[in-house]
C-alpha cells in the first residue's frame, strides 16, 4: 500500500528480495512499527478502534488506521459495518490472519524461550541466539 520510489537502490533490493521469496514479502509487511501489536489486538477480542486504541495506549489514530487499513487490504481481517445507531465498526481476523497470528505467537514462544538478551559494558542489550 505503501508508495516506493521505483529508481532507487532500496526498492531494487527489496523487489529482488520478495521475488525470491514471499517470506521476505511478508516479514516486510509485519516489520511496520504496531504492525503485528494491531493484529494480536483483534486476535485477543478488541474489535473497534477504540478498543484497539486503548489497549495501545502509544498508538495515534492514524497509525492505527492505516494499520488496520494495510491488514484489511492484504486479507488478514475482515471490516464489518454494522447499521447502529450511531453506526459502528467492527474488526475480526480473516481465516489466514487468524492462521498468522497463531504462527507469529508461537514465533513470540520462541523469542521468549531461546533468545538470550545480554548487556554490554554500556548498558546496551544485544541479541544472542
Amino acid at each position: 500500500m505503501s508508495v516506493r520510489k521505483e529508481t532507487s537502490t532500496n526498492f531494487h533490493n527489496q523487489s529482488f528480495l520478495e521475488e525470491k521469496c514471499a517470506l521476505n514479502e511478508l516479514l516486510y509487511l509485519l516489520s511496520k512499527r504496531w504492525m503485528t501489536e494491531v493484529l494480536f489486538a483483534i486476535e485477543e477480542g478488541n474489535s473497534r478502534f477504540s478498543g484497539m486504541k486503548e489497549s495501545l495506549e502509544h498508538i495515534s489514530d492514524h497509525i492505527l488506521a492505516h494499520r488496520l487499513k494495510v491488514l484489511e487490504h492484504h486479507g488478514l481481517i475482515h471490516k464489518n459495518y454494522l447499521p447502529d445507531t450511531p453506526p459502528k465498526t467492527e474488526y475480526t481476523l480473516s481465516d489466514k490472519g487468524a492462521e498468522l497470528s497463531r504462527i507469529l505467537g508461537d514465533l513470540c514462544l520462541f523469542a521468549e524461550e531461546q533468545v538470550l538478551f545480554r548487556e554490554n559494558g554500556e548498558g546496551e542489550r544485544s541479541i544472542r541466539l
